[in-house]
């Protein structure tokens, strides 16, 4: 299991998966990827949105123990927390991990100003997200992440398996075909708990200074940022 991280057959490899059957084609990329992979040397980096709901709960029927990491910004809300501790009691075989970063709230206030995630939304999703993910993937040959192609024009390409130029390694992302109706049916159907605000309007679930609710029907991620021309968080540059 496991090897040194090439990209000479990524392409292949991700064209091989079928989309026919119930999961279209992820629970055969995560048998792929817990098997080629050791337990240490691959994570899924959970927002514990939506999606994440469902990624956890296929992850759980192939690697029952697997690790998850959290970005824990010190700025989410308290309902994602609630559907942490949800997920925990659901699971509880699973490693979930909350990653906080190297400043806290505070201390980020005291070095760059109060309430930076407005002037400089970039530097605070650098502080907060960026660099406790890389941290976390120093020792990693692979990542999960439960993009979808449908959520926003920035992810219509992705593919099952990625070439990860900002962290250098595999990103895999299981659901990529899946609708946003397919995950909420998948969620219904097995009972699943998840983030009470996706029922106030919010379908796309980041820190509370930068995530508003948004309108049905629109770009599942315009309630980021707001207002403002940035769409990602730079994990997935």
């Amino acid at each position: 299991m496991g090897s040194a991280v090439t990209y000479q057959n990524w392409s292949q490899i991700s064209d091989s998966f079928s989309i026919e059957d119930q999961t279209k084609g992820a629970r055969g990329v995560l048998e792929w990827a817990y098997s080629h992979y050791d337990e240490d040397q691959i994570v899924y980096a959970s927002s514990f949105g939506a999606e994440a709901i469902v990624l956890i709960d296929l992850i759980y029927q192939v690697k029952p123990d697997a690790h998850i990491v959290f970005l824990d910004t010190g700025l989410h809300f308290l309902e994602t927390y609630e559907v942490i501790e949800k997920m925990k009691s659901r699971f509880p075989s699973l490693k979930i991990e909350l990653k906080q970063p190297a400043l806290s709230v505070d201390e980020q206030a005291q070095q760059y100003g109060s309430a930076l995630w407005k002037r400089d939304p970039n530097q605070c999703c650098q502080i907060r997200k960026v660099i406790p993910l890389r941290e976390t993937l120093t020792t990693k040959l692979a990542w999960i992440s439960g993009l979808r192609r449908d959520q926003s024009p920035t992810r219509k390409d992705t593919q099952f398996i990625n070439k990860d130029e900002k962290f250098k390694n595999i990103k895999i992302c299981p659901l990529i075909h899946w609708t946003w109706e397919e995950v909420w049916s998948y969620i219904r159907e097995k009972d699943l708990p998840y983030n009470e605000l996706h029922d106030r309007g919010y379908p796309s679930i980041g820190c509370f200074p930068c995530t508003t609710a948004v309108e049905s029907g629109g770009d599942s991620r315009a309630g980021r940022w707001a207002g403002s021309s940035k769409t990602e968080c730079g994990l997935h540059a």
